[in-house]
């Protein structure tokens, strides 16, 4: 049963770490108009547990995109400096929809397969029964 056990903490691990991303995709094309955004990258990272390398992920730190921010010409802006320019974000709605994307599929796939370990549990455990 151990096995099982490891399997759905992988799962479930696989499944958090996207959701993470997905909320920080989420911030992003919420802030995409706000001036001076800069896009929220975040990494994931295998746990490790007493030496033991378990499958599982995590995610690791926030990262601020040092891209460069658009300049915005808007001399009405009250943002705008004497060349009548201002910093805009610097988010790629195409690139944030298509992280989002990915997001949802590796979190739809983490939760099959937790499925399928729950199945096969709940398979065994009647057979064991029987």
């Amino acid at each position: 049963m151990t096995d099982f056990s490891e399997a759905m903490s992988v799962a479930t691990s696989g499944m958090k770490a996207q959701a993470s991303r997905l909320r920080h995709v989420s911030e992003n094309i919420a802030n995409t108009d706000t001036p001076g955004y800069r896009r929220k990258v975040i990494s994931f990272e295998e746990m490790v547990t007493r030496g033991h390398h378990t499958g599982a992920v995590t995610t690791g730190r926030l990262r601020l995109d040092q891209t460069a921010l658009a300049r915005i010409y808007d001399p009405a802006n009250p943002l705008a400096d004497a060349t009548g320019h201002y910093d805009g974000s610097n988010v790629n709605l195409l690139v944030e929809v298509a992280d989002a994307r990915e997001a949802q599929r590796s979190y739809e796939a983490n939760l099959k397969m937790f499925d399928q370990v729950r199945q096969m549990s709940s398979s065994l455990l009647d057979l064991l029964r029987n």
